[in-house]
């Protein structure tokens, strides 16, 4: 295993959370890749299950086989638990390198994860976000024979959009950046923390780089993203009857969620003086697409004419997922 070559600072923010069957095992990936990271910060969320302590016996299995290794770790403990996304957050703000990858504690990085995502910086002074795809294993790292952008159901058109500089109004659409996957470079945080309620980490990161950088995607599947039981975040593709049964949901929840979203991000790219007015407008366009979604009255036979207006205005097509969300918008329950 080598020690840290010269160029960018390389931090990993890693998260914990009862990880104990996995953490080790997710470590080793991390400490032994191809260009090793120069600093590791684990932050642990209260753990019970001896999580700790699998982490400092992988930390005097890897330094007593790799006494040259020169990575910093530094293991903080949250008590009571912070949640997801604010472990994240303070993760993230303990790393001192200027470039911060994030990974959950149980999933297991491909060798050269770090070394491709330091390629994609160093091509581009503006980049400032990578993330890539995933090979999706079982909780015995068994392949599940499908990939994380095809759960997601990413289309050809939206990696085109990424690649094309069209990041940002993708993204107004949808997140199809998974956290687990990406790097970043530290000058994004002046701009994007604290993170917002109620967005998560890894989708707030990807719109507001997109807003104020470029974002990439890197289409081979770098990490192994294990899927279990006690995932907080999963990723399945959904089925036909999966897709049927979400009609059945009522719609508030989901569209008072996007909204408040919405207006977050409205809110946050207001504070940026440098932001081209024209970003800011098409998240002005968006928060309104959303409000009209949310005030949908509960008959379905009286929401007919506002979707049907944004079907013509294009907003649909813009702002979310086009058929599907109509879809939702006409049948769904209030």
């Amino acid at each position: 295993m080598s020690t840290p070559a010269a160029g960018p600072r390389v931090s990993v923010a890693l998260c914990t959370h009862d990880g104990a069957p996995f953490i080790g095992v997710q470590l080793h990936s991390i400490l032994t890749q191809s260009r090793p990271p120069d600093e590791v910060v684990i932050s642990d969320d209260d753990s019970r299950d001896g999580t700790e302590a699998v982490i400092r016996t992988a930390l005097e299995s890897f330094w007593r086989d790799n006494p040259d290794a020169t990575v910093e770790v530094l293991l903080l403990r949250n008590s009571p638990a912070l949640g997801v996304v604010k472990n994240f957050e303070a993760t993230i703000s303990a790393c001192t390198g200027d470039l911060i990858v994030l990974s959950d504690q149980d999933d297991v990085w491909r060798p050269d994860r770090i070394e491709r995502a330091l390629a994609e910086f160093a091509a581009d002074p503006k980049l400032l976000l990578v993330n890539s795809d995933a090979e999706l294993v079982d909780e015995h790292a068994v392949r599940l024979g499908s990939t994380l952008f095809r759960a997601l159901e990413v289309s050809a058109k939206e990696l085109r959009d990424i690649r094309e500089d069209r990041a940002y109004e993708q993204l107004l659409k949808r997140n199809i950046v998974t956290g687990a996957t990406a790097m970043f470079r530290r000058e994004l945080l002046s701009a994007a923390l604290p993170f917002p309620y109620p967005w998560v980490h890894d989708e707030w990161l990807a719109i507001i780089a997109a807003a104020i950088g470029r974002v990439r995607c890197i289409e081979d599947q770098l990490i192994e993203y294990r899927q279990h039981s006690t995932n907080v975040i999963g990723a399945r593709r959904p089925t036909l009857l999966d897709k049927i049964s979400r009609l059945r949901y009522s719609r508030a929840q989901r569209n008072e969620r996007l909204l408040k979203q919405a207006e977050s991000l409205v809110e946050r790219l207001s504070s940026i003086p440098e932001l081209p007015r024209p970003l800011l407008e098409l998240a002005l366009l968006k928060r309104d697409h959303e409000a009209m979604r949310s005030s949908l009255p509960a008959s379905r036979v009286q929401r007919l004419r506002s979707v049907l207006a944004a079907v013509r205005s294009g907003s649909y097509r813009r702002f979310s997922r086009g058929r599907r969300d109509v879809l939702r918008d006409l049948i769904q329950p209030a």
